[in-house]
């Protein structure tokens, strides 16, 4: 009887561990999503920054999500209306989190152009509600060359690129939680972009890995069009990440929206430039 006892304690706290992992995934989703979670979730505002850790696992839900609805369209309409149906569910399944966030910081970093700048006088701008002509050209140019980048790939690359783009954009958005300081006093964003562990991080870098592996495995996208992918997007976060602590001395949850559009689209610029290469 003694020996049972032990057996049973592990195995229910290993169930209440796997259920507390399945809550903040699914706090995570509420976060940054639309979709709707099952009620007994529950809520606590520790579990946010715990969350950070599936940062990517909802990128894989939002990838495959879009690269359905994608799928689908393509079936009905010519593949640039198919592509800007899927960047608009995308959109609205996000509530535009991430495009708000890029246009803040265009119209922050854009204001408040010119090294003699206050950082606090960008933050300033960035927490203003209304949107400049910075933000608004900005989110225009990024929608535009996003959507024409993936207008301009194969059908079967389309779909693979949403779901390799998607978790791994977030990924690099989150290494900036991981590796930087959080500027502001308060803000949406700060209960879970405080800080991010390491383990934390390599949990969120697992789910970023697992659509690459298997899009390339498939066959789906080529391995040097993946490579070349991750490499502008890693590219695209690090200039990013020096220009946010050159200016601002970190980062804020703007800037976390900036990096992972920024990302994104990178992603799709590899992926573009490396498979006609390849034809």
């Amino acid at each position: 009887m003694s020996d049972l006892q032990p057996s049973a304690s592990r195995s229910q706290n290993l169930t209440r561990s796997v259920c507390h992992q399945v809550r903040l995934f699914f706090i995570a989703l509420q976060f940054f999503t639309r979709l709707p979670i099952p009620r007994r979730v529950g809520f606590d505002p520790a579990w946010l920054q715990q969350a950070s850790r599936y940062f990517s696992a909802v990128g894989i839900v939002v990838g495959a999500i879009t690269a359905a609805i994608y799928a689908v369209c393509t079936c009905l309409w010519p593949t640039p209306v198919a592509v800007l149906l899927s960047t608009i569910v995308g959109i609205y399944l996000t509530g535009a989190f991430h495009e708000d966030g890029f246009a803040d910081v265009c119209d922050g970093f854009g204001g408040g152009f010119g090294a003699s700048c206050a950082p606090a006088r960008i933050l300033e701008i960035m927490k203003d509600s209304r949107v400049g002509a910075y933000g608004v050209i900005g989110v225009v140019l990024m929608l535009g060359l996003k959507c024409t980048l993936l207008a301009s790939l194969p059908w079967l690359n389309v779909v693979a690129a949403l779901l390799m783009a998607h978790p791994f954009s977030r990924l690099m958005a989150s290494l900036l939680i991981w590796q930087m300081t959080y500027v502001r006093a308060e803000g949406k964003a700060k209960p879970l972009a405080q800080e991010m562990s390491g383990t934390e991080w390599g949990i969120a870098a697992i789910f970023a890995a697992l659509p690459l592996i298997a899009m390339g495995c498939f066959g789906w996208a080529p391995w040097a069009g993946i490579l070349a992918g991750m490499l502008c997007s890693g590219i695209a976060t690090l200039w990013f990440a020096r220009f946010f602590v050159k200016r601002i001395g970190g980062y804020t949850g703007d800037c976390l929206g900036a990096v992972q559009q920024a990302a994104e689209v990178a992603f799709y610029l590899g992926l573009l430039a490396a498979v006609p290469l390849l034809k």
